[in-house]
Protein backbone atom coordinates (compact mmCIF):
# COMPACT_ATOMS: atom_id res chain seq x y z
CA UNK A 1 0.00 0.00 0.00
CA UNK A 2 2.82 2.43 0.76
CA UNK A 3 5.41 3.29 -1.86
CA UNK A 4 8.94 2.04 -1.47
CA UNK A 5 9.69 5.49 -0.07
CA UNK A 6 7.44 4.97 2.95
CA UNK A 7 8.99 6.53 6.04
CA UNK A 8 8.87 5.84 9.75
CA UNK A 9 8.70 8.01 12.82
CA UNK A 10 8.44 7.24 16.53
CA UNK A 11 5.03 7.04 18.15
CA UNK A 12 4.14 8.51 21.54
CA UNK A 13 3.89 4.96 22.88
CA UNK A 14 7.49 4.16 21.97
CA UNK A 15 6.94 2.18 18.74
CA UNK A 16 7.44 3.34 15.20
CA UNK A 17 4.78 4.65 12.88
CA UNK A 18 5.09 4.19 9.13
CA UNK A 19 3.76 6.99 6.96
CA UNK A 20 3.56 8.20 3.41
CA UNK A 21 3.44 11.95 2.75
CA UNK A 22 2.63 13.17 -0.75
CA UNK A 23 2.49 16.80 -1.81
CA UNK A 24 0.18 17.42 -4.77
CA UNK A 25 0.51 20.95 -6.12
CA UNK A 26 -1.29 22.71 -8.95
CA UNK A 27 0.66 25.34 -10.81
CA UNK A 28 0.46 26.86 -14.28
CA UNK A 29 1.40 23.51 -15.87
CA UNK A 30 -1.19 21.47 -13.97
CA UNK A 31 -0.74 19.02 -11.09
CA UNK A 32 2.56 17.55 -9.91
CA UNK A 33 3.20 15.07 -7.10
CA UNK A 34 6.22 14.79 -4.81
CA UNK A 35 6.91 12.68 -1.74
CA UNK A 36 8.19 14.69 1.22
CA UNK A 37 9.90 13.81 4.49
CA UNK A 38 8.21 15.15 7.61
CA UNK A 39 10.63 13.68 10.15
CA UNK A 40 12.42 16.98 10.77
CA UNK A 41 9.29 19.09 11.20
CA UNK A 42 8.81 20.42 14.73
CA UNK A 43 5.32 21.88 14.28
CA UNK A 44 2.51 22.34 11.77
CA UNK A 45 4.02 25.57 10.44
CA UNK A 46 7.21 23.72 9.51
CA UNK A 47 5.08 21.14 7.69
CA UNK A 48 3.38 24.01 5.84
CA UNK A 49 6.82 25.41 4.95
CA UNK A 50 7.84 22.03 3.49
CA UNK A 51 4.67 22.09 1.39
CA UNK A 52 5.42 25.66 0.21
CA UNK A 53 8.93 24.59 -0.82
CA UNK A 54 7.54 22.07 -3.32
CA UNK A 55 6.35 24.94 -5.53
CA UNK A 56 6.38 28.45 -4.10
CA UNK A 57 4.14 29.68 -6.94
CA UNK A 58 1.52 26.92 -6.73
CA UNK A 59 -2.10 28.05 -6.78
CA UNK A 60 -3.18 25.04 -4.70
CA UNK A 61 -0.90 22.87 -2.55
CA UNK A 62 -2.23 19.70 -0.92
CA UNK A 63 -0.45 17.33 1.43
CA UNK A 64 -1.82 13.82 1.96
CA UNK A 65 -0.33 12.01 4.96
CA UNK A 66 -1.25 8.36 5.44
CA UNK A 67 -0.18 6.72 8.69
CA UNK A 68 -0.05 3.02 9.65
CA UNK A 69 -2.75 2.10 7.10
CA UNK A 70 -5.21 3.66 9.56
CA UNK A 71 -5.16 7.45 9.55
CA UNK A 72 -5.26 10.17 6.91
CA UNK A 73 -4.54 13.87 7.24
CA UNK A 74 -4.98 16.39 4.43
CA UNK A 75 -3.46 19.87 4.50
CA UNK A 76 -4.16 22.63 2.02
CA UNK A 77 -2.56 25.95 1.13
CA UNK A 78 -3.94 28.41 -1.42
CA UNK A 79 -1.21 30.57 -2.99
CA UNK A 80 1.02 29.51 -0.08
CA UNK A 81 -1.34 30.93 2.56
CA UNK A 82 -4.35 30.08 4.76
CA UNK A 83 -3.46 26.60 5.98
CA UNK A 84 -6.50 24.32 6.28
CA UNK A 85 -6.35 20.87 7.90
CA UNK A 86 -8.56 17.78 7.92
CA UNK A 87 -7.95 14.56 9.86
CA UNK A 88 -9.82 11.29 9.38
CA UNK A 89 -9.81 10.48 13.11
CA UNK A 90 -8.91 12.51 16.20
CA UNK A 91 -7.27 9.38 17.72
CA UNK A 92 -4.37 9.92 15.29
CA UNK A 93 -3.25 12.87 17.46
CA UNK A 94 -3.19 10.65 20.56
CA UNK A 95 -1.38 7.69 19.03
CA UNK A 96 1.69 9.24 17.44
CA UNK A 97 3.94 12.28 17.38
CA UNK A 98 3.11 12.68 13.69
CA UNK A 99 -0.62 12.73 14.43
CA UNK A 100 -0.14 15.27 17.21
CA UNK A 101 1.99 17.39 14.88
CA UNK A 102 -0.60 17.39 12.08
CA UNK A 103 -3.96 17.50 13.87
CA UNK A 104 -3.15 17.95 17.57
CA UNK A 105 -4.10 21.64 17.52
CA UNK A 106 -7.19 21.21 15.34
CA UNK A 107 -10.11 22.20 17.55
CA UNK A 108 -12.86 22.65 15.02
CA UNK A 109 -14.77 19.36 14.70
CA UNK A 110 -15.71 17.96 11.32
CA UNK A 111 -19.37 17.30 10.46
CA UNK A 112 -20.99 14.63 12.59
CA UNK A 113 -20.87 11.20 10.95
CA UNK A 114 -24.61 10.74 11.50
CA UNK A 115 -25.13 13.41 8.87
CA UNK A 116 -22.79 11.49 6.56
CA UNK A 117 -24.99 8.42 6.80
CA UNK A 118 -27.91 10.58 5.68
CA UNK A 119 -25.81 11.99 2.86
CA UNK A 120 -24.79 8.50 1.79
CA UNK A 121 -28.43 7.43 1.65
CA UNK A 122 -29.28 10.49 -0.41
CA UNK A 123 -26.33 9.91 -2.69
CA UNK A 124 -27.34 6.28 -3.18
CA UNK A 125 -30.88 7.28 -4.10
CA UNK A 126 -29.73 9.78 -6.69
CA UNK A 127 -27.06 7.64 -8.30
CA UNK A 128 -28.87 4.33 -8.00
CA UNK A 129 -26.01 2.67 -6.17
CA UNK A 130 -26.76 -0.21 -3.88
CA UNK A 131 -25.48 -0.58 -0.34
CA UNK A 132 -22.60 -2.84 -1.33
CA UNK A 133 -21.21 -0.21 -3.69
CA UNK A 134 -21.43 2.53 -1.08
CA UNK A 135 -20.11 0.37 1.77
CA UNK A 136 -20.88 0.34 5.46
CA UNK A 137 -20.04 3.44 7.47
CA UNK A 138 -17.93 3.06 10.60
CA UNK A 139 -19.40 5.11 13.43
CA UNK A 140 -16.37 4.87 15.75
CA UNK A 141 -14.10 7.36 13.99
CA UNK A 142 -14.07 11.05 14.86
CA UNK A 143 -12.96 13.23 11.94
CA UNK A 144 -11.56 16.64 12.84
CA UNK A 145 -10.81 19.86 11.05
CA UNK A 146 -12.23 21.25 7.83
CA UNK A 147 -14.06 18.69 5.66
CA UNK A 148 -14.87 21.47 3.15
CA UNK A 149 -11.24 21.99 2.16
CA UNK A 150 -11.70 20.27 -1.23
CA UNK A 151 -15.22 21.46 -2.12
CA UNK A 152 -14.08 23.93 -4.79
CA UNK A 153 -12.01 21.14 -6.39
CA UNK A 154 -15.09 18.93 -6.78
CA UNK A 155 -15.16 16.88 -3.57
CA UNK A 156 -18.03 17.78 -1.19
CA UNK A 157 -17.50 17.49 2.55
CA UNK A 158 -20.04 14.68 2.95
CA UNK A 159 -18.19 12.64 0.28
CA UNK A 160 -14.80 13.08 1.99
CA UNK A 161 -16.28 12.07 5.33
CA UNK A 162 -18.08 9.09 3.82
CA UNK A 163 -14.85 7.86 2.20
CA UNK A 164 -12.97 8.12 5.51
CA UNK A 165 -15.76 6.33 7.37
CA UNK A 166 -16.36 3.56 4.83
CA UNK A 167 -15.61 0.13 6.27
CA UNK A 168 -12.55 -1.49 4.71
CA UNK A 169 -11.13 1.68 3.12
CA UNK A 170 -7.42 2.22 3.74
CA UNK A 171 -6.01 5.76 3.78
CA UNK A 172 -4.37 5.02 0.41
CA UNK A 173 -7.78 4.09 -1.02
CA UNK A 174 -9.25 7.36 0.21
CA UNK A 175 -6.31 9.34 -1.18
CA UNK A 176 -6.64 7.59 -4.55
CA UNK A 177 -10.37 8.35 -4.80
CA UNK A 178 -9.91 11.95 -3.68
CA UNK A 179 -7.12 12.52 -6.19
CA UNK A 180 -9.11 10.91 -8.99
CA UNK A 181 -12.05 13.17 -8.19
CA UNK A 182 -10.06 16.40 -8.10
CA UNK A 183 -8.06 15.59 -11.24
CA UNK A 184 -4.63 14.45 -10.04
CA UNK A 185 -5.16 10.69 -9.82
CA UNK A 186 -2.53 9.84 -12.44
CA UNK A 187 0.10 11.98 -10.73
CA UNK A 188 -0.51 10.28 -7.38
CA UNK A 189 -0.45 6.83 -8.94
CA UNK A 190 2.87 7.57 -10.70
CA UNK A 191 4.34 8.81 -7.43
CA UNK A 192 3.38 5.60 -5.61
CA UNK A 193 4.76 3.43 -8.37
CA UNK A 194 8.00 5.41 -8.62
Amino acid sequence: MFSSGSRSTHSSTGGTVSYFAAAIVRGSDGWTATEIDLSGAADIEEVADLLREVDADAQVSLLFVESDETYLAILRLDDGEDLRVFGSDSVFAEESRLGALLIGDVEEPAIDLDSVAGGVDGHRGEAGEDEEEVGAVEADIKPVGDPDLLVDLGLPAHRLLELCARDGMLPSDVTAEVCQTIGCGDEMEELREG
